[in-house]
């Protein structure tokens, strides 16, 4: 077994523990998936921390709005009076326009608040310090953790346009955004050892072998990996973002 130690730049993010016998383009399928599984706990916790100050997001086509420009347009807010949260509320304007405005009783921000953190905790950069490789699993469960958490608080569902809804039932739309811009894909993603492209159709124990040298200078020199097809996409359909190489070496 090796432990890859994946970075976005100079910046630690996971390790993910692999063996030598796994094909490359599934060790990178892993790795893509729980990077982008992170990056969606943590659009999913901002998300949260935004809803327990200022309620549920308002529709798109109010955001940024006065009252008197909402009543002048003749808009509604459907929602209104049906996504109570637990305990009811207290009013607390966004000065952004973009959520209702019902602040959810402290018991419950702190059941959705408290939950952040732990969702955080499991996929923390502190992980790499105590040499605790993540998982699929890991990723899972705090998105199971964060989704159980607006349960409680909003039973009856937030709205269907609501970023956090959308993040949870995985319907989000990053374009627009500065995230949309650095796309990941497993087309155009590599991994990386000692400063050498490793690629498809090889095998991890191809690069550590102690004897192996001279067939991996020879593998690094071959162009072929540009024209394949990394990992399912099925795997990949959350928002790829943010990763310009993931660098690993044994641990």
């Amino acid at each position: 077994m090796v432990v890859l130690h994946v970075k976005r730049g100079d910046d630690s993010k996971f390790l993910l523990s692999a063996s030598v016998v796994d094909p490359i383009e599934e060790v990178l399928g892993r790795t893509i998936m729980i990077y982008n599984g992170c990056l969606k706990i943590h659009r999913i916790c901002f998300g949260i921390e935004y809803l327990a100050e200022h309620g549920y997001a308002l529709p798109p086509e109010m955001h940024g709005l006065t009252e008197d420009q909402i009543a002048d347009l003749k808009l509604s807010d459907e929602h209104e009076g049906r996504c109570i949260p637990s305990g009811g509320y207290e009013v607390n304007k966004d000065p952004y326009g973009r959520r209702c405005g019902q602040q959810p009783v402290e018991k419950m921000r702190d059941v959705l608040l408290k939950t952040v953190q732990e969702a955080k905790a499991i996929i923390s950069e502190e992980q790499v310090k105590s040499n605790t490789p993540l998982t699929s699993n890991h990723v899972y469960d705090a998105l199971d953790m964060l989704k159980g958490a607006v349960t409680i608080v909003y039973p009856m569902g937030l709205p269907a346009h609501d970023p956090i809804r959308e993040e949870l039932e995985n319907r989000e739309d990053l374009s627009g955004t500065h995230g949309a811009k650095m796309i990941l894909d497993a087309g155009t993603t590599q991994l990386w050892f000692a400063g050498k492209k490793m690629l498809c159709g090889k095998k991890l124990s191809d690069y550590v072998g102690k004897n192996e040298k001279s067939k991996w200078l020879e593998a690094c020199d071959d162009d072929s990996y540009l024209d394949s097809t990394w990992a399912d996409r099925k795997h990949l359909h959350r928002a790829f973002q943010g990763l310009d190489c993931i660098s690993w070496k044994p641990h």
